[in-house]
């Protein structure tokens, strides 16, 4: 167990210290609720469980009886929510003698700053291993895959051939997002609806979305991702994605990437009656993942 003494700083013992710096900074605006659908949880898992529809309507002929089909339970996806902790401790001594103690050490803001960082990264990991098959969804396959079993036989939701961000690779994903097929193998509305990317790909994409004419080539053709309204919400830098190159296309279909919180952010204090030393802790539940991948298609990048 780490406690915060007087040692820890001792240049809090002594006036003329200007500043103690770089212990905060800025964070950047919630980025997980971009990409997931969050909602609040009352259980200590969740499951979401696919039904598949029915397949194409028979022919009746005069006089015969009705195909009649049966309905049945797919996949079950559970999400059952972690527990997120940490504290410190500080002397009573530490407290006292600090002559800085009013402006220099903010800890519960610093802690704060911790628990929405492990937030951010947990929500986005669920895309820094889409391409990892150590990391399986409800249906056994890793998030972006080609073959997606269903009772159709498979579908894909990534480039068949891994390549960059571009217009050309952005306009094959476009067209998988509006070829998508249901679990009977039958064509489904989905739409596309932002780009999401890291920061590396930040300046690339602005070209490819908000060109009049096609990006990076000397034809004087529509830039047909944008005059078609193809990604009604543009790019969404994720600051916390790792490849450089991978980058998605997340759509608006429901029960897709999703977050469920247990219990929001706690932040408790007390003090420990034999050592006299101040305790404070955070702590929060919750729980992320995917149901129908669907919801996201993409590239992890050439």
């Amino acid at each position: 167990m780490s406690v915060i003494t007087s040692g820890a700083h001792p240049k809090a013992l002594w006036p003329g210290v200007h500043a103690f710096a770089m212990g905060e900074y800025t964070t950047h605006p919630t980025e997980y609720s971009a990409i997931f659908t969050v909602e609040k949880s009352s259980m200590a898992y969740e499951e979401d469980v696919e039904t598949n529809g029915f397949g194409l309507v028979s022919v009746k002929t005069e006089g015969s009886a009705v195909a009649y089909e049966g309905h049945q339970q797919g996949f079950t996806k559970r999400y059952t929510h972690v527990a997120y902790a940490k504290g410190y401790i500080v002397t009573r001594e530490e407290i006292d003698d600090n002559l800085y103690k009013s402006r220099s050490f903010n800890r519960a803001k610093m802690l704060a700053f911790s628990f929405r960082t492990t937030k951010e990264i947990v929500a986005a990991n669920v895309l820094n291993r889409a391409f990892n098959s150590s990391y399986t969804g409800g249906d056994g396959k890793e998030l972006l895959a080609t073959d997606h079993p269903i009772l159709a036989g498979t579908f894909s939701n990534e480039l068949s051939v891994a390549a960059d961000l571009s217009e050309p690779s952005l306009e094959e994903i476009l067209t998988q997002i509006m070829e998508a097929k249901n679990s009977q193998g039958l064509p489904i509305a989905i739409r596309a609806q932002k780009l999401i990317i890291p920061a590396a790909l930040a300046f690339n994409a602005e070209r490819i979305l908000k060109s009049s004419l096609q990006n990076d080539t000397a034809n004087n053709s529509v830039n047909a991702i944008k005059s078609m309204g193809l990604l009604p919400g543009g790019a969404v830098v994720n600051h916390y994605l790792t490849d450089s190159d991978a980058w998605f296309v997340k759509t608006n279909v429901d029960n897709g990437l999703m977050m469920f919180m247990r219990t929001g952010y706690e932040f408790t204090q007390d003090n420990d009656f034999d050592t006299k030393n101040a305790k404070a802790m955070g702590y929060e539940r919750y729980s992320v993942g995917w149901t129908d991948p669907r919801d996201v298609f993409g590239s992890a990048g050439a």
